[in-house]
């Protein structure tokens, strides 16, 4: 099957992920900015409100925004702030973005030397696309990417089926022509397959059980250039 795109995820594929910031980092935040009043008690109230709507998207495939976490916990603890939403990047400027993979850096600027293909980064995460984008720059691969897909920018995450339709869109390609690369079989491989497009599997522990055939595995994303190579070959 042709091959017009790849949308890659990010965490245990390109990356190893980072800390999420808690209560107690939103804390020390929130105090540095003017006209606002946070009581101690904000760091339970965050860190309850954070759990409470994690467990709730995860069972709706939604993607709560960070800010709407901010103004629960404001509600709950009695707290002044007056704009939730100018906070999300200062909080996550405080904690460690994950840390991009040498050998998967080194194989995605191969294959972007030698394939004309779309490249889109497609991944659930609380951190904004500033925050995302300036990593992909420190790693030396933002020049790699033609459009990135984040959970928290459109409200949803995987494996609802509007995120693979937002990959689509990203693409401009038909579903059929892209590649979705990823380690968690469910999200990564096999809804994307459900939705249409083919997938990959990074799993270095080998075929889950289950798993449809039509998928391909491999171990380390270091592997996909010369998967492709050999797809293609056959």
């Amino acid at each position: 099957m042709n091959v017009s795109a790849l949308a890659l995820d990010f965490g245990d594929t390109l990356a190893v992920p980072g800390p999420n910031p808690d209560g107690r980092i939103v804390l020390t935040v929130l105090r540095r900015l003017p006209d606002t009043d946070v009581p101690d008690t904000f760091v339970a109230a965050y860190d309850h409100v954070h759990r409470i709507t994690r467990e709730a998207d995860r069972v709706r495939d939604t993607h709560t925004s960070f800010a709407e976490e901010i103004r629960r916990a404001a509600a709950l603890c009695g707290a002044r702030i007056p704009d939730p939403d100018a906070v999300t990047e200062l909080v996550f400027d405080e904690v460690p973005d994950s840390r991009v993979i040498r050998r998967a850096a080194d194989a995605l600027l191969r294959l972007r030397a030698r394939e004309d293909l779309v490249c889109v980064l497609a991944c659930d995460t609380q951190r904004p696309e500033s925050v995302r984008r300036r990593t992909l720059v420190e790693a030396g691969i933002d020049v790699c990417f033609d459009a990135i897909v984040l959970s928290c920018a459109i409200g949803v995450r995987k494996p609802h089926p509007d995120f693979y339709a937002e990959v689509e869109r990203a693409c401009g390609v038909p579903r059929a022509e892209i590649m979705f690369v990823g380690n968690t079989p469910a999200k990564d491989a096999t809804a994307p397959h459900v939705y249409g497009m083919q997938a990959v599997l990074i799993a270095p522990a080998g075929r889950p059980s289950g798993l449809p055939a039509a998928i391909g595995v491999i171990d380390h994303f270091a592997d996909l250039p010369d998967y492709l190579t050999h797809m293609r070959s056959r």
